[in-house]
């Protein structure tokens, strides 16, 4: 009879572990994440700070770090779409099931904004 309950609570373990996945809002499919060569590069301001959290632990369980990092990644992408930012950038290591990133806005690269002026919209 323990048999039982112990199947049971390792089905809904794996089940519940399975089946947590974060996902991308349509606008934060587009948000890019940047190195910090990448962001100086891309000609990018910075907009704000964002911190994504979820459980580092279900039922017990610690849970995958290459899982938890990619739905930080998800989370923090969608909040930097939410602020008006196309891309972020790692700021933090993940501890405690959170992570912090910085949000950019990125308009192109410098060599772009050197040849062509700003890129910016012209002045009606």
């Amino acid at each position: 009879m323990n048999n039982k309950y112990l199947y049971a609570f390792a089905l809904i373990t794996l089940i519940s572990t399975g089946c947590s996945g974060v996902k991308h809002t349509p606008e934060g499919e587009k948000v890019q994440v940047l190195t910090a060569t990448e962001a100086k590069d891309k000609a990018c301001i910075d907009i704000g700070k964002t911190t994504a959290s979820l459980l580092d632990k279900v039922a017990g369980i610690k849970r995958s770090r290459t899982k938890a990092q990619l739905e930080l990644l998800t989370l923090a992408r969608n909040s930097a779409s939410n602020m008006g930012g196309n891309a972020i950038m790692p700021i933090s290591e993940i501890s405690g099931g959170r992570q912090s990133f910085t949000v950019y806005k990125c308009t192109g690269t410098k060599a772009e904004e050197y040849r062509f002026g700003p890129l910016s919209e012209p002045d009606k």
